[in-house]
């Protein structure tokens, strides 16, 4: 039989990433809470943590553990909040891709209600990786049709649009050959998932244009495009004023922006709530 504290004591390591940090969360000594998990580990057959130098990792074992370990813990705060005659209040943790526009997000905290909402942003990369985890139930992110790790919902798909101060020469125009913007100085979004193919587009056409700022943030990138420090290639959701956005004639590449659900999260996703049917309903594939 596993106790509850035991759990407690894993969900802790897997939430702070290591285990003096996860020792001081649930107010025990670091050699006590290493014992749970040895203990838990026994009791298991299997080894949930590899420990480097730096930070504690989950193993296949741990990952497999880390969904129901998340679930029943949840359900412990439920009949707990039954028996004392409180109806709790449902905390959301979801997962945002950084290169979703801002004005996509502004409107999630009025649709959540009387629920809570904790929004974690992130690369796709460590967004997956926190779902595999269990740190957060549902991610705002790429869908790329693989749907055999995670359940997925497409939301929206879009394309790719130059961004170029209002002012531009060019500005006025539906549609820009690369060609035509040799010499141009270039913001370069660090996080865009098709920066690989929006370089290769502009290479393959003798295109190389100087790099005049390197940013993960996309709100930033948008405010210096308008200020005329250069252009950029951005999703299509993005707008400000000020800011042109015509495509870049023959780039095709698109994405497709989705919920990607935890395994613990079933309950949820069935359960819909403000913040996911407005997400449903306002960006309908």
């Amino acid at each position: 039989m596993i106790d509850r504290y035991l759990l407690r004591y894993f969900l802790a390591v897997l939430d702070c990433g290591s285990f003096s940090r996860a020792a001081a969360q649930v107010n025990v000594a670091q050699p006590t809470l290493s014992v749970g998990i040895a203990k838990l580990e026994r009791l298991l057959g299997a080894k949930l943590f590899e420990r480097t130098s730096q930070r504690v990792h989950l193993t296949e074992a741990g990952t497999r553990f880390a969904a129901h370990a998340r679930r029943i813990e949840s359900e412990f705060n439920l009949a707990e909040a039954a028996m004392l005659g409180v109806e709790p209040a449902r905390v959301l943790r979801l997962g945002v891709l950084a290169t979703i526009p801002s004005v996509a997000l502004a409107t999630l905290a009025e649709a959540s209600g009387d629920d809570r909402l904790e929004l974690v942003e992130g690369t796709e990369r460590s967004l997956l990786q926190r779902l595999a985890r269990g740190r957060i139930d549902v991610a705002l992110t790429l869908v790329r049709g693989d749907a055999d790790r995670f359940a997925q919902e497409p939301l929206w798909s879009e394309g790719y649009r130059l961004a170029l101060p209002a002012g531009h020469r060019l500005a006025g125009e539906d549609s820009i050959a690369a060609e035509a913007l040799a010499g141009e100085a270039m913001i370069v979004r660090r996080h865009c998932e098709a920066l690989a193919e929006t370089s290769r587009h502009f290479i393959e056409r003798g295109v190389r244009p100087f790099l005049a700022f390197k940013t993960t943030n996309d709100d930033r990138a948008l405010e210096l495009v308008r200020a005329g420090l250069g252009v950029t290639v951005m999703p299509e959701a993005h707008a400000l004023a000020g800011v042109a956005r015509p495509q870049l004639a023959g780039f095709a590449a698109r994405r497709t922006i989705g919920l990607v659900w935890a395994a613990h999260a079933e309950p949820l996703r069935h359960a819909g709530g403000g913040v996911i049917e407005a997400l449903r309903t306002s960006n309908s594939a």
